[in-house]
């Protein structure tokens, strides 16, 4: 069973950066395209990135511009670079397959202060 482990997460003031990691248990990579997903207090799990196995991305509207997903099949991770923050991303970020195939791993919260 495939096991997702994200990390990075913190806390960070407005405008800051942060880098996520979120590391496969298996080979997934290749076979799937990955996505960095979140989810804020009260609110659904929205897709913030995508990445293919050949490294095309897209972006929600609302991080285009200020992240950046990478992948390193060698390593089976995935990274979402965040930068300039804002109190809007604040929330608990997992990856998982597009769409998500894998059971859930814990997540890393990621809080933006004002």
């Amino acid at each position: 069973q495939v096991q997702l482990v994200e990390t990075g997460g913190g806390l960070v003031q407005a405008g800051g950066s942060l880098r996520l990691s979120c590391a496969a248990s298996g080979s997934i990579f290749s076979s799937n395209v990955m996505g960095w997903y979140r989810q804020a207090p009260g609110k659904q799990r929205d897709l913030v990135s995508t990445i293919t196995s050949r490294s095309m991305t897209t972006y929600a509207d609302s991080v285009k511009g200020r992240f950046t997903i990478s992948r390193d099949g060698a390593k089976n991770t995935v990274y979402l670079q965040m930068n300039s923050l804002k109190p809007e991303d604040t929330a608990v970020y997992n990856c998982n397959s597009v769409p998500p195939r894998y059971s859930w791993g814990q997540g890393t919260q990621v809080t933006v202060s004002s």
